[in-house]
């Protein structure tokens, strides 16, 4: 390996990596939670800019991104992601309605529920299925 050369971390077959951008601390540790029972590994970030650290050092295959962040929002992070990270499914969170939600994989509107977010797994990552 070279220095300074980016190494993407790959999960082992089985196992859903998923991250997750949240400002919120209450909705992303709700978030971690239903994830982690699904069985996924789950990285949680408070920015976008911090996800874009994230998804450079290691695959997900799903980023659940909230849209009102601090900083570059969401829908700026869904557009950049999408376009770097093709192979990631993208779900967008948020209290605004549905209607106003870029385009995207997946659609998790605020309040959700763990069948939602099994739901969202279902429909963007059907490996997670057979796990």
């Amino acid at each position: 390996m070279y220095q300074g050369e980016l190494v993407m971390d790959r999960p082992a077959i089985d196992q859903v990596r998923i991250l997750v951008v949240e400002d919120s601390e209450d909705q992303a540790g709700l978030l971690r939670r239903y994830f982690e029972k699904a069985g996924c590994d789950v990285t949680v970030v408070e920015s976008a800019e911090d996800a874009i650290s994230a998804y450079a050092l290691q695959h997900h295959d799903l980023a659940v991104i909230d849209l009102q962040l601090p900083g570059m929002d969401g829908w700026q992070l869904a557009t950049k992601l999408k376009s770097e990270r093709p192979a990631c499914a993208i779900a967008i969170t948020s209290v605004l309605d549905a209607s106003d939600f870029p385009i995207a994989d997946a659609a998790l509107p605020k309040p959700f529920t763990a069948a939602q977010v099994r739901q969202v797994l279902v429909s963007t990552v059907p490996r997670w299925v057979a796990s």
